[in-house]
């Protein structure tokens, strides 16, 4: 999955926490890379109990990390939500390449 905001791709990680950041915006997890996460307004969503940005989305539930607040995930997708172009293609490349497949 790359950074919402520049499509920076994730790279293997090295041993450690990750300096990749993880939110939700319009209802879907996204990942923020190292040099986004400067910008101080990301337009995340806000948990509606206590206003953190520390939220998580899975199963159709928004979980809040920092009070523990949880709520159902609306099913609206925001406009823009389609994967990047090309997105497929990598896939499809990683694939072949970490399955031994050429392209006929």
């Amino acid at each position: 999955m790359p950074c919402y905001r520049c499509g920076a791709r994730q790279t293997d990680p090295v041993r450690g926490a990750s300096p990749w950041r993880r939110g939700v915006r319009g209802e879907i997890q996204v990942l923020i890379c190292p040099d986004c996460q400067r910008v101080h307004d990301l337009e995340l969503d806000l948990c509606e109990s206590c206003g953190s940005t520390s939220l998580i989305c899975r199963l159709g539930e928004v979980e809040c990390r920092a009070c523990g607040s949880v709520r159902l995930a609306r099913l609206t997708a925001p406009a823009g939500s389609q994967p990047p172009p090309g997105l497929a293609d990598e896939v499809e490349a990683a694939l072949n390449r970490v399955l031994g497949l050429s392209r006929q």
